[in-house]
């Protein structure tokens, strides 16, 4: 039988069939961070268990951390007691129970999602999961990666295993090349602005199309890294000679065990003529810039366009006017005439080399708009932060009136000291823009990284 992608990389690590549609499937990688791990390594603790299989987990801080350090910077020192408490438990856990760990001062340090792939801990086939929802994107690996909660946290360490029930099989296939200016979080805002926040509500979501073929592996993760956003638990993207080439500059295996690996990875593609539980069509050939205005992903628009003028017989109406009202908006506002407070580029989205270069393409020579009072600028990893050094582009930023930050999420979310203010705008790279998510009462757009360093300069969208 013609299998997905997602039913062979289920079927390789399915270890039992339960009766009741659940199965226990392996997990060949585990990430870790401060927030979701300290109860599960307490409920180990408590019931005298060990990590089955310690070489599968990686762990680092991410969330919680500051992004202003230094080169020796004591965790002692965070400001919030909390995170403070979070972070030291973490190097204390993964001390205790021997877990690979790269610590606030490592230039290894990241977010989860961005340091796994680009260190090698990323592997096509592989399953993969963290207490994170944006483990999805791993996906774009040709990888079975998802999100777990904190008792399945606690589950993974103990068993390597995870009860989980199958998924049923999303696919969306991407018709045409948009202008070489869209970027991967353009096209993945445009489909959920199609789509809706539900659309993948109990499905893995497999991405395909001439666009995805022609993509980096950056910006695939992007595309992964939101398909949470519509509602799947998983999305993936097939393997091939992008992703190859990505590989082999990170890797570091035998000539054997490569050519053993290689034949594997070849498989993990959905073969011709299988079948989806749902397949849908999305031309993206003529797809200008988007952003968001309201308080969901799906609440976005076309860059030059206007806030919508709410239809009072929309089954929604209610939810627009109320996103309308938070936003600080007016229906049929146009988009242009908003005015940004801060600038954000980061997040596990957003803050790969490939973004960080397209920011400072669009910014060298220039400066902030007045208008902006703070505009960062935050890599997603230490290496990325060096590599970013090493070719000039903290300089560019900072001559520009950008502030270039040390690893971590940042003001993607509100758990660290990287927040807005009440009522603040800000033009942001990260994936996620309810209610208070960047701070209590802040406003947050949600756009590609190009949007973003261009909003910078201009104070605005620019037409």
């Amino acid at each position: 039988m013609n299998k997905t992608l997602y039913d062979k990389l289920w079927d390789d690590h399915e270890v039992i069939n339960f009766d009741n549609d659940e199965s226990l499937i392996y997990i060949d990688r585990h990430f870790l961070h401060e927030v979701t791990s300290p109860q599960a390594f307490e409920g180990l603790k408590q019931k005298s268990l060990k990590p089955w299989r310690i070489k599968s987990n990686v762990a680092t801080p991410d969330h919680n951390v500051p992004t202003v350090r230094g080169n020796k910077f004591d965790t002692a020192s965070i400001e919030d007691e909390i995170s403070k408490i979070q972070v030291i438990e973490l190097e204390k856990n993964c001390s205790e129970f021997d877990i690979h760990f790269h610590d606030i001062n490592s230039n290894k340090q990241g977010i989860v999602h961005v340091i796994g792939p680009e260190n090698g801990y990323t592997l096509p086939g592989m399953s993969i999961v963290c207490g994170d929802s944006h483990t999805s994107t791993h996906g774009a690996f040709a990888t079975l990666a998802m999100g777990i909660g904190t008792s399945e946290v606690e589950h993974v360490l103990a068993t390597q295993c995870l009860r989980i029930k199958k998924l049923r099989n999303l696919g969306i296939k991407l018709i045409g090349l948009p202008d070489p200016s869209i970027t991967s979080k353009d096209v993945i805002l445009y489909i959920i602005r199609t789509l809706g926040t539900d659309i993948g509500n109990g499905h893995a979501i497999e991405f395909f199309g001439d666009y995805i073929k022609s993509i980096s592996m950056e910006a695939r993760m992007t595309i992964c890294n939101m398909s949470i956003e519509a509602g799947a638990k998983v999305g993936l993207i097939a393997y091939d000679s992008v992703t190859e080439k990505y590989l082999e500059e990170r890797m570091s295996i035998s000539n054997k065990d490569l050519q053993n690996a290689l034949d594997y990875w070849e498989t993990l593609k959905s073969d011709d003529g299988a079948s989806y539980d749902d397949l849908i069509e999305i031309d993206i050939s003529n797809l200008k810039p988007q952003i968001s205005w309201g308080t969901s992903p799906e609440m976005t628009t076309d860059f030059d366009s206007s806030v919508p003028i709410i239809d009072s017989a929309d089954p929604k109406n209610v939810t627009y006017k109320k996103a309308i009202d938070y936003m600080g908006l007016q229906e049929g506002q146009p988009i242009s005439s908003l005015s940004f407070d801060k600038v954000f580029i980061g997040s596990c989205t957003n803050s790969r080399i490939e973004d960080l270069r397209l920011v400072a393409g669009i910014v060298d020579g220039k400066k902030l708009s007045p208008n902006i009072k703070e505009a960062l600028v935050v890599p997603g990893s230490g290496m990325v932060k060096l590599q970013a050094q090493s070719e000039g582009l903290d300089k560019i930023f900072e001559n520009a009136g950008f502030q270039w930050r040390d690893p971590g999420c940042s003001m993607c979310l509100g758990m660290n000291p990287d927040r807005l203010s009440p009522e603040e705008r800000c033009a942001s790279t990260s994936n996620r823009n309810f209610e208070g998510r960047q701070g209590t009462r802040g406003r947050t757009h949600l756009v590609s990284p190009l949007l973003a360093a261009k909003i910078a300069i201009h104070g605005s969208v620019p037409n």
